[in-house]
Formats: structure tokens, C-alpha cells, sequence
């Protein structure tokens, strides 16, 4: 059926057009009212978004990257003190070469033996137990660490781990430097 406007256009009006007309009529409304919430729900987000950088800029949570740095350098310095380590070994050579020089040729072969070897072997356990000393008190602070910081945050499991193990080897190589140098352990020779 059709039928004539003011403007003498022809508007067809069948049984299917005003069926999908009221279809598309109530389809129209709830769809406006799915995007109108899914806008909702994307501008929340952004609120929510723009929230939680504000708050995470005023208050950064501990990454435990410097907790970590020094549990690996504690355990680094742990195994340096049991090798020596470069700087012993310099300093020991230093101090064989000073007592060559203070040594004459005329003095007792005990007088030589303390003064070429006993001195350098002195020094170098007495940079063993710095470097012990240092991994120690290094593994002790970051154990203590997580007491001083944000609390409930759990310190990582690898980053307990590495500490205890420089704090051990520093235990270890404190212990033997000072039995190094107090000649209980691999004491010079007896010259007589």
C-alpha cells in the first residue's frame, strides 16, 4: 500500500517495512544503551588507570633490585676472601719485596723467613679477613633489609638465598684468615 506525502513523494507502506520498522525501533534503544555503558565503563577505566598512576608515582613500590645487588656482592666478596683475591696477592708480592730489601744477606735464615715470607703471609690473610669482613656485614644488612622497609612485602626467596650464602662464606673466610695469621694454620717453617 502506498500512499502520498505533502511533497508528492510516494511512501510504500507494507506489512514487512512496518514489521522491521519495529524492529529496528526497539533493537535501536538497546543497543544505544549497551555502547552508552561499554563508554561508561571505558571512561571508569581511565579514571581508575589515571588513579593508579597517581598513586604509584607518590608511592613507588621496592623493586628489590638493590637488595639483590648486594646479596650477589656479598656472596662475590665471600668467594674472594677464600681465593685471596688480586689485591692480596699484589700486596702480599709488596711485602716479600720490602722484607728482600730490609733483610740483609748476613741475617739469621729465621730473621729471612719472617721477613720474606711471614710478613707476606701475614698480609695476605689480613686481606682475606677485610674482604670476609665486608662480605659478612655486606649479607647481614641485606638480610635485615625487609625489617626496615615496607612492611608486608616478603624479601625474594633467591635474593635470602644469595645473602646467606655471602654471609656463610664470609663466616668461612673470616675464620680462616684469622687462623692464617695467627699461624695456626699453615705456620712458617721452623728455621733451626
Amino acid at each position: 500500500m502506498a500512499t502520498k506525502t505533502a511533497q508528492g513523494t510516494e511512501v510504500r507502506k507494507d506489512d514487512e517495512t512496518e514489521e522491521a520498522g519495529t524492529a529496528e525501533e526497539t533493537q535501536a534503544p538497546e543497543a544505544a544503551d549497551a555502547e552508552a555503558a561499554d563508554a561508561e565503563e571505558g571512561q571508569e577505566a581511565e579514571e581508575g588507570a589515571e588513579a593508579g598512576a597517581e598513586d604509584g608515582a607518590a608511592d613507588p613500590a621496592p623493586s628489590g633490585i638493590g637488595q639483590g645487588a648486594g646479596a650477589v656482592v656479598s656472596a662475590a666478596l665471600g668467594l674472594v676472601s677464600l681465593s685471596g683475591g688480586w689485591i692480596g696477592t699484589v700486596a702480599s708480592a709488596r711485602e716479600q719485596l720490602i722484607g728482600q730489601l730490609r733483610t740483609s744477606s748476613s741475617a739469621s735464615v729465621a730473621t729471612q723467613l719472617k721477613e720474606v715470607y711471614g710478613d707476606a703471609w701475614h698480609t695476605t690473610a689480613l686481606w682475606a679477613g677485610l674482604f670476609a669482613l665486608t662480605a659478612l656485614i655486606t649479607g647481614v644488612v641485606v638480610l635485615a633489609r625487609p625489617a626496615f622497609g615496607a612492611p608486608g612485602r616478603p624479601q625474594a626467596a633467591w635474593i635470602r638465598s644469595v645473602a646467606w650464602a655471602g654471609v656463610s662464606l664470609g663466616v668461612v673466610g673470616l675464620i680462616l684468615a684469622v687462623l692464617k695469621y695467627s699461624d695456626a694454620l699453615l705456620a712458617l717453617p721452623s728455621a733451626g
